[in-house]
């Protein structure tokens, strides 16, 4: 019974190496596969935004497809969603407008 304790005990406490190695190797995948690509677009968005330009086709953070008609000194856009009819949105919340950049691929 001593013996059998002895050896358990020395097989879980050899493993303290490895589990440091485990946690390592996950957190790098983590990064690889979920942090990196988020950071990536991200930085995509925000290059947008600082090249925003009028008449570029957007979608707003609400849903809302328009065109990009002014933009303002203060951080925000006026965007045209129908004829005569504008909106003015804070700049964060305008993204790219993915079904005009996919009718422009084909």
């Amino acid at each position: 019974m001593n013996s059998l304790t002895i050896l358990l005990q020395a097989a879980a406490g050899g493993g303290g190496m490895q589990m440091i190695l485990m946690m390592v190797v996950i957190f790098a995948i983590m990064y690889f596969f979920m942090i990196r690509p988020q950071q990536k677009k991200q930085k995509e968005i925000n290059q947008f935004r600082n090249t925003l330009e009028v008449g570029k086709s957007v979608v707003t953070a609400g849903g809302i497809y328009g065109t990009v008609r002014s933009i303002e000194s203060d951080n925000t856009v006026i965007v045209e969603i129908a004829r005569d009819v504008r909106i003015k949105v804070d700049k964060a919340s305008v993204f790219p407008d993915a079904t005009a950049t996919h009718d422009n691929a084909k």
